[in-house]
């Protein structure tokens, strides 16, 4: 049905009246008169005191509304027998008024076409309604919308109020504007000027996509980023580990989130490390955050990037020489932009906080100089330590863990692309590859699903490309093994491609495969052995001089810079950066190239001397694939000695776990040299550390049979153990993880609850999950996958933590099947979600894990849920109090990090029944000893600075049994305490007790 004929339909069924029943009239005692904001929950006639409509009443009239849309002649807009579940739904929207956090006057302001989207979203999408019946139900709610607003406007209080909000809106406009000012002296005018032509320039730089090899024929090579682009999931690198202070709800430790889209990481946190192997598309998204950062993004979900200046500093080219990383004022000529800046701009835009600095590549800084790079950051972020965006990506091994945790920085890691990441891959490709590509998608499809050996190699989007290609390229024949899919893309590249085209030679040269193999070798090896990853366009060439005369077809051409002109433009390996400088179009290309020269040189030595050297990884693992079993011998032996002669058990175990990784690669390798190198990787097996756990599942799968067993006697050993399996990209790590299902050592079971985001939800779930005893653990579900798994298995976990993708309807379904008595929420519209449970929940206790510096109301709380107790790590914005009001019953009450005011402690002191508290020692401060609370048996304080502390813990709380105090900056004296006649246990967590022989004989002290 039309949306006009709908409306036409309505409007001769009087839908004004009816809408007008949803709301309270003017009158006495109504406070409408009042110029004080109103929310609309006090406006609507089905809440409040002066409530005049029922629940049952605005379904009564939601049906009424649907019955008089479909009247009429003409055909139905959807099937008869969803009428009432059509009803039911619209009934859900209109409820949902008085769930929004907004008055009329801001209602009027939105417009009725979002305000039929605010009202869709808090109400939830319906369940399981035909796609018509779905169109239907929001064409009728934006014509109740539309209804809605003209209400509002015809009310005797709307214009005086809404005259009052024009001019706060207009009094703060120009209050900014001044502050605005005063921050930027400078001309703006010239500064907007300038940034327009800049984005229109990064749109035009950063906006395409290479797709490798994505088409022989008629296709081009580069595909619009916003067409394109994939979006890919990051983790947090670090692992969930015990802390005797979380099950009093405090954020002692950095709680890891789950898989979170990678380009969404930006908008959680202002500084990001981002890790990720080659391939696994870290410059693409540098590319499309870039791009997004625009005064009008494409994509919604970059909104909180609009508008931010983006500045991409590829360091592959600023270190290109070694030279002195730039200031900010030669960022943009030092990243090869033709644009000149007004003089400080670059400064004012960091100055102001609206940067977004992606520096790409701090693995191509030689190892040498990232002690140097590491600096030239921290000056930066020192000078402008303001609001601005960071994003740093680097290969997983170049950096260790804690390299720029001490400046603000969340450690993420780019997941492997899983079986739906490539699925969407591979049908995008077809897509963008054409109709010809088409009858390929399907077999291909297939192939990944049942070939195990091919879906491990389809792991990242640059090797998804290669074999989308190739499949393509070779009508669905795909060679077997990495070395044998880039030998195969080699091909096609250097030779097929322009054969297929029937292009000819257009530079004027023919080379055949074999000589521009051993040119680009040479300049790859070039590149490998000297660091760097870029070379002048001069080096270039006078490497490609002096090999020309010993391959006789490149002196046969007698032109070099012909041959070396026909590389750049037609290999499709090579590129320019800039127009002086070269480049290979991927590092994969240029570690596979360097590995194959260097084996072919016999040059042995180099890859032993760059065994612990994480840029050599890949070039030592392709090496061993290309040598001859006599090659792979020596070369193994070589690893060997080389992690003999270690200088510490951290190079050791990277040249072994290197070594090890390399075992898969040789075609063929004597077995008792195998079994040698088990046996010393053995001995570093297993880790002492997380991110040695880590780095042992490099190995990959047959680091599993060197990893112990759970009866090993270590609860710490076998945590390790499964950090290191867990991080093994392979089913094959499943039986393993299966063994630990029931050990004793919590944070075994809290690693393999961890892990289940980077495998197959379904067999993980019933391998692992499904056998857990998840008594006294806090089951985290991260998808709705996750959630639709735990439903299906009827498993029961009593404590949940729900990450952000959760939906919103996943969560209340979840709640409620699982009969969950403790939910910890990361997100204000997570926990709006949990106001569609019923009174009856089961739920009683609520974390509200938040992120740091998360604004967010009251108004997102759940007020219609008998809590017992509620965790904050940082306040609403209306104050504790405003949350305490909306649960009396509270028991237990608190966070390690809030810090309560005075009239915090009046409301607190009103909650009859609260007997456990937690909070941060600041609050001591304001509260008055007038202010007893008598019914608190169990107190936590953390943050503790001040000796005066346990004199007000002795006033404040008289009937107190267990004090907890940790996180202090000085010796506390614990002698006050001991006028607590009920004190039986004081535990301090890192800090130092004086006074204890004050204390009665019967008081236990925990230190």
């Amino acid at each position: 049905m039309e949306p006009a004929l709908i409306g036409t339909r309505l409007a001769s069924s009087a839908m004004g009246p009816l809408v007008k029943k949803l709301f309270v009239s003017d009158g006495p005692g109504a406070g409408l008169t009042d110029q004080r904001r109103i929310r609309l929950s006090g406006l609507v006639s089905f809440r409040g005191e002066k409530r005049t409509l029922t629940e049952k009443d605005v379904r009564k009239l939601a049906a009424t509304l649907v019955k008089d849309a479909v009247s009429g002649p003409g055909e139905r807009p959807f099937p008869a027998d969803e009428s009432e579940a059509v009803a039911e739904a619209l009934a859900r929207r209109l409820l949902a008024l008085g769930d929004l956090d907004m008055d009329d006057v801001q209602a009027v302001r939105l417009g009725h076409t979002e305000l039929a989207a605010r009202l869709r979203t808090a109400a939830g999408p319906p369940d399981g309604l035909s796609s018509d019946a779905d169109r239907f139900i929001d064409t009728l709610t934006a014509w109740a919308s539309l209804h809605i607003l003209q209400f509002f406007t015809q009310r005797s209080t709307f214009v005086a109020r809404a005259l009052v909000e024009q001019s706060r809106a207009q009094a703060e406009l120009i209050a900014r504007t001044e502050l605005l000012i005063s921050r930027l002296p400078t001309p703006l005018a010239e500064d907007a000027a300038f940034e327009r032509r800049y984005h229109e320039h990064i749109a035009r730089k950063h906006g395409q996509l290479t797709i490798y090899g994505i088409d022989l024929h008629n296709s081009p090579d580069r595909w619009p980023l916003d067409g394109a682009y994939l979006s890919l999931e990051a983790l947090e690198t670090i692992e969930p580990e015990p802390h005797p202070l979380t099950q009093f709800g405090i954020a002692a430790c950095p709680t890891p989130t789950g898989p979170r889209p990678a380009d969404q990481a930006l908008a959680q946190h202002g500084r990001v490390l981002l890790r990720g192997v080659a391939g696994s598309g870290k410059s693409t998204l540098v590319q499309w955050l870039a791009v997004s950062a625009s005064p009008e993004p494409t994509d919604s979900r970059m909104s909180y990037l609009r508008d931010r200046i983006p500045l991409v500093l590829p360091l592959r080219v600023l270190c290109r020489h070694g030279e002195r990383l730039p200031a900010p004022a030669d960022f943009l000529t030092a990243a090869g932009c033709p644009l000149t800046p007004p003089e400080g701009w670059v400064d004012r835009v960091l100055s102001t906080g609206r940067g977004l600095v992606l520096i790409d590549g701090i693995d191509e800084v030689p190892e040498p100089d990232r002690e140097r790079a590491r600096r030239w950051l921290r000056e930066l972020l020192d000078l402008y330590d303001g609001p601005n965006r960071w994003l740093v990506t680097s290969r997983p091994s170049a950096v260790r863990d804690e390299w720029l945790r001490a400046d603000g920085f969340t450690d993420l890691a780019l997941k492997p692309m899983g079986r739906t990441e490539t699925t969407a891959f591979v049908q995008r490709w077809h897509i963008a590859a054409g109709e010809d590509a088409a009858p390929y998608e399907q077999p291909l499809l297939e192939a990944l699903r049942t070939q195990q050996d091919l879906a491990r190699l389809a792991t990242n989007p640059l090797m998804c490309g290669l074999i989308c290609a190739l499949h393509r390229d070779r009508t669905g024949f795909l060679p077997r093994g990495r070395k044998a899919l880039y030998d195969a893309a080699l091909d096609m590249l250097l030779v097929r491609r322009d054969r297929e085209r029937d292009v000819g030679a257009p530079t004027g040269v023919d080379l055949a495969e074999a000589p521009q193999i051993r040119l680009l070798q040479r300049l790859a090896y070039w590149l490998t052995v000297n660091g760097r990853h870029v070379m002048d366009r001069v080096r270039a060439l006078s490497l490609v001089t002096e090999a020309a005369p010993a391959i006789p077809d490149v002196a046969a051409i007698g032109d070099p810079e012909a041959v070396f002109h026909h590389l750049l433009h037609r290999s499709g390996l090579l590129r320019a950066p800039t127009a002086d400088t070269v480049d290979f179009v991927h590092r994969t290309f240029k570690d596979y190239l360097a590995a194959k020269a260097i084996v072919e040189d016999g040059s042995f030595g180099l890859l032993a001397e760059h065994a612990a050297d994480d840029e050599w990884e890949d070039v030592i693992r392709l090496a061993v694939a290309h040598g001859r079993p006599r090659d792979c011998a020596e070369i193994v032996r070589d690893l060997l000695a080389a992690a003999e002669a270690a200088p510490d058990r951290r190079t050791r175990l990277r040249v072994l776990c290197v070594t090890a990784a390399s075992l898969d690669q040789a075609t063929e390798l004597d077995p008792a040299l195998r079994q040698t190198v088990l046996e010393r990787t053995a001995e570093v097996v297993p880790a002492g550390t997380n991110e040695e756990a880590r780095e042992l599942a490099a190995v990959g799968p047959v680091v599993l049979d060197l990893l112990p067993g759970p009866e090993h006697p270590d609860d710490e050993q076998a945590r390790l153990a499964v950090i290191t399996a867990t991080h093994v990209q392979s089913d094959a790590a499943l039986p393993y993880l299966a063994r630990f299902v029931r050990h004793a050592y919590g944070a075994v079971s809290a690693q393999l609850i961890w892990a289940w985001s980077r495998y197959d939800a379904m067999s993980y779930g019933e391998e692992i999950i499904r056998r857990l005893d998840l008594a006294g653990l806090e089951l985290t579900v991260a998808s709705d996958e996750h959630a639709d798994e735990v439903i299906r298995m009827g498993l029961r976990p009593l404590w949940l933590d729900v990450r952000s993708p959760v939906s919103p309807a996943r969560i209340v379904r979840l709640i409620t099947r699982c009969e969950a008595s403790r939910v910890r929420v990361r997100t204000p519209e997570a926990a709006a979600a949990l106001r569609a449970l019923r009174p009856d929940t089961t739920l009683r206790s609520l974390i509200l894990d938040f992120p740091a510096g998360q604004e967010w109301g009251v108004a997102c709380l759940p007020d219609n849920i008998p809590l017992t107790q509620l965790w904050l790590l940082n306040l609403p914005r209306e104050g504790l109090a405003a949350a305490l009001r909306l649960w009396p019953g509270l028991t237990a009450l608190g966070g390690g990090l809030v810090v309560a005011t005075e009239n915090d402690w009046r409301v607190m002191a009103k909650l009859p029944h609260l007997t456990e508290l937690t909070l941060h020692a600041d609050s001591l401060a304001t509260c008055r000893v007038t202010l007893p609370l008598t019914t608190v048996r169990d107190v936590t304080f953390s943050r503790i600075d001040r000796q005066a502390v346990t004199n007000r813990l002795a006033a404040l709380f008289p009937s107190a049994r267990f004090i907890r105090l940790f996180d202090a900056t000085t010796s506390v004296d614990v002698s006050p305490l001991a006028a607590l006649p009920h004190l039986e246990r004081i535990t301090a967590y890192g800090l130092s007790l004086n006074g204890r022989d004050a204390l009665s004989p019967h008081v236990e002290i925990i230190v």
